[in-house]
């Protein structure tokens, strides 16, 4: 099975929507639809990934199913350097989280101070076990760090989602800390990303990822990749987000 997940274009979140250049963005997604080869669509009840998805579903005839554990994973905590302010779970300077080998834990890192004054672990659970009780409606049940494949399949699922959301889910399959993704990977706003099964044994299989942050179709349509999500390349660039 392979699951692809895409990131909605850039927003302006203060409306819940896409900004001019998220617009174009989900534009140029549409000659990439068909080649997906997709089976089913679900999206993220927010309104940038509604939004993201009816533009590029367009003319298709697709309506995607909303699915409420879709939504960005945007769980305030007060983070170190920050005490007054709460912010989401992966806004941390490096000189603060790198120091704490808990966050580079799969399951500790939920455990942190920080995190668990948020309820983090049982929140976590609570998108986790929907997750995996999606993927065992289409034939794949959670065992240990791996899945049984108990009807698989070749079945193609896109979700249309967020950056937070589905980094938290790819650590899941991974059995990664959530942690390290949102802090080592970024993807661009539209972007794509395809996780696929691999069952080299019988009802034996771990998930690989084959692209992550794809954004292909911006180049193709002339268009740079957004910097949502992304901090300052240099810290003289006053141009971009510190």
């Amino acid at each position: 099975m392979k699951l692809i997940f895409i990131r909605h274009g850039d927003p302006d979140y203060e409306q819940d929507g896409l900004t001019e250049q998220g617009k174009r963005e989900a534009e140029l997604l549409k000659p990439r639809i068909p080649s997906l080869k997709a089976d089913e669509y679900y999206v993220s009840p927010l309104g940038r990934a509604k939004q993201t998805a009816q533009i590029a579903l367009e003319g298709t005839g697709i309506e995607p199913e909303v699915k409420e554990w879709l939504k960005e994973f945007a769980i305030p905590v007060t983070r170190p350097g920050l005490e007054y302010q709460r912010t989401v779970p992966w806004d941390w300077l490096p000189q603060y989280w790198t120091k704490i080998d808990g966050l580079y834990d799969a399951d500790k890192w939920m455990d942190d101070p920080v995190m668990a004054e948020a309820g983090m672990r049982e929140k976590v659970k609570a998108v986790t076990d929907e997750f995996d009780r999606f993927l065992a409606e289409h034939g794949y049940v959670r065992e240990g760090r791996m899945y049984k494949a108990v009807r698989p399949n070749n079945d193609t699922i896109v979700f249309f989602c967020h950056f937070g959301l589905m980094s938290l889910l790819f650590a899941h399959l991974i059995s990664a800390s959530a942690m390290t993704v949102w802090q080592g990977f970024i993807c661009p706003p539209s972007s794509v990303t395809v996780i696929n099964t691999e069952e080299r044994t019988p009802g034996n299989v771990q998930w690989r990822c084959s692209t992550f942050g794809d954004t292909s179709h911006l180049y193709k349509g002339g268009m740079e990749p957004g910097f949502s999500g992304r901090f300052c390349e240099c810290y003289t660039n006053t141009d971009e987000r510190h």
